[in-house]
């Protein structure tokens, strides 16, 4: 007891753990709000192509209607020109048939010539005046046509007007959506780091007596040799002693998380690069790392940690801590990893 003591005193204060912790929160902090970011870019964009097409459809109907009032306008200027040239007509065939008049009062030898030429120009008098008014009644109705299309374009280009209000409606509070969600999410982070934390200190006080047990980065990591016999993945007698201290910490911490984090522990399985021999249980150290991570996960729902609180998954060797084939490297890739994370 002395000797352990006096070495726990000759490693002094370990600083490096907590600065992974704090680096590890910091990049997710940065992947989060990149993923944010990316997911506020996805959505202005479908949000302003909407926007493109109305505005596009819009400025087509504009030029249409342009179009349309650039005809009438020609049209109702060729009607302008006929019924000017009805009303010069209109004005000499008076003009000739008060010449005629004045004729016929001063000689009667000519009066049956006279008055039929009077006939001539009244008859022919009447016909322009019909044409003329047909004319005005034409010059009247082109020029209510251009005046419901001005008024359409008018009706137009208030639409366009009040879409590209909305539009910058909608990015701004698209913008003010996605700066809400930042705060809200990077709040919800660091809450669960801070439990994190708490819960990483308490596991330091109450398994700081085994120099096989240690943290690496964000995580909690335990040797096989701690949990588990050799080539087995039932918990020993020392291993489910650790469990349980570990199933305490894990109770009291699930009572101090607000409900609305969503928070599970991970349990990953790892085991060295020397292949299973024999006709045992597992055929391959896939088999035997799940197996191991899954004994762990069942041991402390059978302590009271709630299922749905829990991860268990395998690596096999595919993840090693430390490089070669030495015993030590090997001895230091056979653990188990636990992480609380959020869901």
């Amino acid at each position: 007891m002395a000797l352990g003591k006096s070495r726990r005193r000759e490693r002094g204060v370990d600083y490096w753990p907590g600065f992974v912790d704090a680096l590890s929160t910091l990049l997710l902090a940065i992947m989060f709000l990149l993923t944010v970011f990316v997911l506020a870019q996805f959505l202005l964009s479908r949000e302003i192509t909407g926007r493109d097409e109305v505005l596009n459809r819009l400025n087509s109907q504009i030029a249409e209607l342009t179009e349309l009032l650039a005809l009438e306008k020609g049209n109702n200027q060729d009607v302008e020109d006929q019924l000017a040239n009805l009303q010069s007509s209109l004005a000499t065939a008076e003009a000739d048939r008060s010449r005629l008049q004045q004729l016929l009062s001063q000689g009667t030898g000519n009066s049956s010539a006279a008055n039929a030429r009077i006939g001539d120009l009244t008859n022919q008098l009447n016909q322009e005046q019909q044409l003329s008014a047909r004319a005005a009644s034409q010059v009247e109705l082109l020029n209510q046509q251009i005046a419901a299309l001005r008024a359409q374009i008018a009706a137009v280009e208030q639409a366009l007007q009040a879409s590209e209000a909305r539009d910058s409606s909608s990015q701004a509070q698209i913008s003010d959506l996605g700066r809400r969600l930042n705060v809200a999410l990077a709040q919800r982070v660091q809450e669960l780091n801070r439990y994190r934390s708490d819960f990483f200190g308490r596991l330091r006080e109450i398994l700081s007596d085994r120099e096989n047990i240690r943290i690496v980065g964000d995580r909690f990591v335990f040797q096989s040799e701690v949990l588990f016999p050799v080539g087995g993945n039932e918990l020993d007698p020392a291993g489910r002693i650790e469990m349980d201290k570990l199933a305490a910490a894990l109770l009291d911490l699930a009572k101090e998380i607000p409900a609305e984090i969503n928070w599970v522990l991970r349990v990953d399985g790892h085991t060295d690069n020397s292949p299973l021999t024999g006709t045992g249980r597992y055929r391959d150290n896939w088999e035997l790392s799940s197996a191991r991570a899954t004994s762990v996960v069942k041991y402390l729902i059978s302590k009271g940690v709630p299922a749905n609180r829990l991860v268990a998954a395998g690596f096999g060797e595919f993840q090693p801590l430390a490089q070669g084939d030495t015993p030590d490297a090997r001895s230091q890739n056979r653990r188990i990893e636990l992480k609380l994370t959020e869901r």
